[in-house]
């Protein structure tokens, strides 16, 4: 990526939200200095569930949108599910997003221009949490950037025998078990858990993604943004060719530069269009 594209100097700090169920460590990422509200993005960090941290925000596309067009990233440090299954993670994660929309303010967030991204079990729980603050009527997300997102619980066509990089068949079931707890392999599971449990997409916010067209959850993502054009929420995807999974990662490959750049293209025009 042409280093002139990055214009915005970000600062990062942690902070300490404070919740019913404990304290829920974050990352926050603003501009240096800047003299209006900017958007704001929440960046859930994947790896299945199972692993990960807040500070893999400064390895990943939030950080990327933050410092091309200036926003303020807030990363949670979620509980894993290791030692606390659903819904520890996505409690968390909307404690994060309250602390957002509560602190809007001091943050210089414009609260029309909030978003929420992630990628892989970050973009699960980026889908989740959209519903889940939909359903509570109490914040209004603009956009969601799901990327490549661990969305089903249960097995589908591309992800049922699959051997792909990074993650595959094996360690689908692996991360969901952990996840889901008692609940896994049961027919009812939350749509709050596994979103594409879902059956009412309207009022979520617009969707972008890209994937690649031989990893596990390219099934459940084009479902996804299937259901959420057929709801009438405009939505897109676009598809590389690979089995790589979190193939962005792979900065200097012809398809992570081009999802990049696709990602960007997409985020310009929503913020233009919102002005």
């Amino acid at each position: 990526m042409d280093k002139e594209t990055f214009i915005v100097k970000l600062k990062s700090r942690r902070i300490r939200i404070e919740t019913e169920e404990g304290i829920v460590k974050a990352i926050v990422l603003k501009p240096m200095a800047y003299d209006r509200k900017v958007p704001g993005i929440l960046w859930i960090h994947g790896g299945g569930y199972m692993t990960g941290m807040a500070a893999m925000v400064h390895v990943t596309e939030g950080r990327s949108l933050a410092k091309r067009y200036g926003a303020v990233v807030v990363s949670p440090e979620y509980r894993l599910a290791k030692k606390a299954p659903y819904p520890a993670a996505l409690n968390d994660c909307f404690a994060a997003l309250r602390y957002m929309y509560d602190n809007s303010e001091e943050l210089g967030i414009d609260r029309s221009r909030i978003i929420i991204g992630g990628e892989s079990a970050g973009g699960g729980l980026t889908a989740a949490l959209c519903m889940y603050a939909r359903d509570k009527s109490e914040i209004k997300v603009f956009m969601q950037i799901p990327l490549y997102p661990m969305l089903d619980c249960f097995d589908t066509p591309s992800s049922s025998d699959n051997h792909g990089l990074f993650w595959d068949t094996r360690r689908n079931h692996w991360g969901w078990s952990h996840y889901l707890g008692p609940l896994y392999g049961k027919p009812d599971i939350p749509q709050y858990a596994s979103p594409s449990r879902e059956t009412d997409y309207s009022n979520l916010p617009p969707a972008y993604t890209f994937i690649t067209d031989g990893e596990a959850f390219y099934d459940e993502t084009m479902t996804y943004i299937k259901n959420l054009n057929d709801a009438g929420i405009p939505s897109h995807v676009d598809v590389f060719h690979g089995n790589f999974h979190a193939f962005d990662f792979l900065f200097w490959t012809r398809n992570a530069k081009e999802a990049r750049r696709r990602l960007y293209d997409y985020y310009g025009r929503m913020m233009s269009e919102s002005r």
